[in-house]
């Protein structure tokens, strides 16, 4: 299938072979398809391979500055797309999210305080808070299964208000759009959560990478652009390497509005020596907010048409599943990853083929079905009876790895 758009093709269903490129993703999976770690199987949009190739016939990769055009690129897209008015000195470039938020983990807090998160969760936020000697303190959000085989994720007020007043916290680390849910947070949620945060004293990193992934006709809140109380408080994580499939080239930007917690941000950033560009990194995020829109919206359009087709998938596997044998579907309007309560297969007594949780459940998949999804019990909260599963992928391989899940299910 072509998608066009503004008089622009793109063919996602094309499959890349990603065969001795020292994929993460496929290296880890072996002989099973992978449809786990968040990295699409979809080639960079053409006007980023455009630049890198400029950039590679120079011949000459040394040491990089980051110009002014970086800055500009970066608050043009947030201004244009999502409202949100960003002044270039506002920006820090850093060699990735992950790195930014350890090292504002770092230089924001103190051993054993408390950083804040609300699980289920992006998993790696455990460990850099939990390496860095702080205290990862969930405020689990509230979940119900509906009679509709669906799965729903709710803020539960008074425990995150009770923890965000322990005088231990002192970080919170917001998911936003929330992965693995796919949630997005609407601007009187974040406005309540900003003022709690601020008459608690509690500064908040927002991670944002995946914003740009959102249905067509959905579209993300940006933390920083809801009030000047929460531009006040915030460090806001931004990155083109989720939406354009570049993460391995380690470009993105902190956002911090308040002129001294940007100075505390820089100086941590600097310190830990993570605030310097690689050859391309900064040709890539230009190239992709300048020239990438048309490629993203297409893709935007056929992984909302993926999220479709898998869930009508689930519904098909339901309608010939046993009643304690069904599983449920959490599917929100952001990110490319389905959420699928399992908790049939993992909480289930007097069936000789439960499991623990999904770690089991995903292992027996993997071995006996050859599909590899992630086991969700590292997301924190009720994630133990979940499985993560990235549809990012050509529509026919996700439909083979979905089958390979259902006849796995089945056989149990």
């Amino acid at each position: 299938m072509n998608t066009e758009t503004t008089g622009e093709s793109f063919d996602f269903d094309a499959p890349v072979d990603r065969s001795g490129t020292h994929s993460l993703k496929w290296e880890e999976a072996g002989d099973a398809l992978p449809m786990w770690v968040a990295d699409m199987d979809f080639a960079a949009a053409p006007a980023i391979r455009e630049a890198l190739r400029r950039r590679l016939d120079n011949g000459v990769f040394g040491y990089s500055t980051v110009p002014d055009e970086w800055a500009r690129a970066y608050a043009d897209w947030w201004g244009s797309r999502h409202g949100l008015d960003v002044r270039p000195e506002e920006l820090i470039f850093t060699t990735g999210v992950v790195p930014s938020i350890s090292s504002m983990v770092r230089k924001l807090t103190t051993p054993a305080e408390n950083v804040l998160i609300q699980t289920p969760v992006y998993n790696i936020f455990f460990n850099s808070i939990l390496n860095n000697g702080r205290n990862a303190l969930e405020a689990p959000l509230s979940y119900t299964r509906g009679n509709d085989e669906r799965g729903r994720y709710a803020i539960d007020w008074a425990d995150l208000e009770a923890k965000l007043a322990d005088p231990q916290t002192t970080l919170m680390i917001l998911c936003n759009p929330h992965n693995p849910t796919g949630m997005i947070w609407d601007r009187e949620t974040l406005a309540r959560l900003g003022s709690l945060c601020a008459a608690h004293h509690v500064t908040v990193i927002s991670d944002e990478i995946h914003c740009d992934l959102t249905d067509p006709g959905s579209a993300y809140v940006p933390f920083a652009s809801v009030n000047e109380e929460c531009r006040a408080i915030s460090a806001s994580c931004l990155a083109p390497t989720k939406a354009f499939n570049i993460a391995g080239l380690h470009t993105a930007a902190v956002l911090v509005p308040d002129p001294n917690l940007r100075h505390k941000v820089w100086r941590g950033l600097n310190t830990d020596e993570v605030a310097e560009p690689n050859a391309f990194a900064v040709d890539a995020a230009i190239a992709a907010f300048g020239h990438g829109g048309p490629w993203l919206d297409a893709l935007r359009d056929y992984l909302a048409g993926n999220k479709r087709e898998a869930a009508r998938m689930v519904d098909v596997y339901n309608a010939s599943a046993p009643a304690d044998r069904r599983v449920a579907l959490c599917e929100g309007p952001a990110t490319y990853l389905l959420w699928l309560d399992c908790s049939a297969f993992t909480r289930a007594r007097g069936h000789g083929s439960t499991f623990d949780s999904t770690d089991e459940l995903c292992a027996y998949l993997k071995c006996a079905h050859k599909v590899l999804f992630s086991p969700g019990a590292q997301f924190g909260g009720n994630g133990r009876d979940f499985l993560r599963i990235n549809v990012a992928c050509p529509r026919e391989r996700m439909r083979e790895g979905l089958n390979r899940l259902f006849e796995g299910l089945r056989a149990l």
